[in-house]
């Protein structure tokens, strides 16, 4: 069975946009995979366009040689977007090829260890801060915070992630200066900040109960000091995780030896070469991996290697659905899992746009078992939604 062609779709995903690799072959099966482009990865879609070439008349079940060959024509500039776009062509070469075989994809992956997979509620408050005519209801105040970690709980999820906000006039407004919003490069964190946080946290811990575990993403927004205090200032806090980014391992294994709360990391990381310094600095608790930027085929190769400096590993996962699955594969075949990350909040026509949709029971992620990922993008309905530009994080202005 070879590759008779490869196709790029984009729909709209409200504040960003959906992308989607189409892999077609000589026998009629269609791959799939979705990729991102809005997380800090603008060219994703043109890589693959330019290694198509080197793809079409390859068999699809060698999605190993493929990978390899691709990686050695791309070497000068690894990782990055290239390495992004060779993530999109391996999964869905996994996709078809699963298909052929009639088998859901853990099953090339060695099958799988696990029928449900834990999840936490991502983005929680975020989203409905951030964008608030997109994910309803908007929350405008503290008690619009409480009222969604009630609704965590009511909804029998058993854990949620938030980030950090500062309330003026007791309006939320999100902090990110990692990622320019506001434009603080330095980036400190102050009194004002650390204050701020612990009101959102209280309040979040108020509506949701004392039996939710609760996870905090810090992302880039701050340096190892700052991240020292921050973990200083929330150490009486009951945390699942605290979830940091920092581009030193060493500075990461310092950070983790003071916390009081366990330390996830890694989810920007593309490679086994990248992940190895962070796990022989004993950096992380647990190795966050994308594998819809690695490959769900490369991400398994991680994950073994996190298992051998005894690491536990989540996905990253706030794409749309079909990332979802391909995350649920992988999640379900990885012994070494600790919880996947979901996005529960959706866009109304999200349901409309993918042929199946994630189902969830007790807080946990069902595992699908039709061939392939599960899912499929709907490609009149990705038509019926077309693509807007600018997306993602590159949609934000400097403040």
């Amino acid at each position: 069975m070879k590759v008779a062609g490869l196709e790029i779709l984009r729909c709209d995903a409200g504040w960003r946009n959906y992308h989607f690799l189409k892999l077609t072959t000589d026998d009629g099966i269609v791959g799939w995979s979705e990729f991102d482009e809005g997380f800090g990865s603008p060219g994703v879609g043109a890589v693959i366009e330019r290694l198509a070439a080197r793809v079409i008349g390859q068999d699809v079940f060698d999605h190993e040689r493929i990978y390899a060959e691709l990686y050695c024509f791309t070497r000068p500039a690894a990782g990055g977007v290239v390495g992004e776009g060779l993530g999109a062509i391996e999964n869905a070469l996994l996709d078809a090829k699963a298909k052929a075989l009639g088998v859901p994809c853990y099953v090339l992956l060695g099958g799988k260890v696990r029928d449900r997979i834990p999840v936490y509620w991502s983005h929680c408050a975020t989203w409905r801060i951030n964008h608030p005519t997109l994910y309803q209801p908007a929350i405008t105040s503290l008690d619009g915070v409480r009222a969604l970690g009630a609704e965590v709980r009511e909804k029998g999820f058993t854990a949620l992630k938030t980030n950090i906000f500062l309330y003026e006039s007791g309006t939320p407004r999100g902090w990110r200066p990692g990622f320019g919003v506001p434009f603080l490069p330095e980036l400190n964190v102050d009194k004002r900040v650390l204050s701020n946080l612990r009101t959102h946290l209280a309040a979040i811990r108020e509506g949701a109960g004392p039996d939710i575990d609760l996870l905090l993403d810090l992302n880039f927004n701050a340096k190892t000091e700052g991240y020292l205090k921050i973990l200083k200032a929330i150490a009486d806090f009951d945390m699942f995780w605290v979830e940091i980014d920092s581009y030193s391992p060493a500075a990461l294994g310092f950070i983790r030896q003071q916390s009081p709360h366990p330390i996830s990391s890694c989810e920007t990381l593309l490679g086994l070469r990248e992940f190895l310094p962070y796990f022989r600095e004993q950096a992380m608790d647990v190795a966050i991996i994308d594998a819809v930027w690695n490959g769900v085929w490369q991400a398994m190769k991680i994950a073994s290697a996190a298992e051998a400096f005894e690491v536990n590993i989540a996905p990253h996962n706030f794409y749309g659905h079909l990332a979802t699955m391909m995350n649920a594969h992988f999640a379900a075949a990885a012994p070494n899992l600790r919880i996947m990350e979901i996005d529960i909040d959706r866009l109304p026509w999200d349901e409309e746009v993918f042929t199946a949709v994630p189902r969830f029971e007790n807080g946990h992620l069902v595992v699908p078992s039709t061939p392939g990922w599960g899912t499929e993008p709907v490609e009149e309905a990705i038509r019926a939604h077309p693509p807007k530009s600018p997306g993602g994080l590159l949609h934000y202005r400097q403040s």
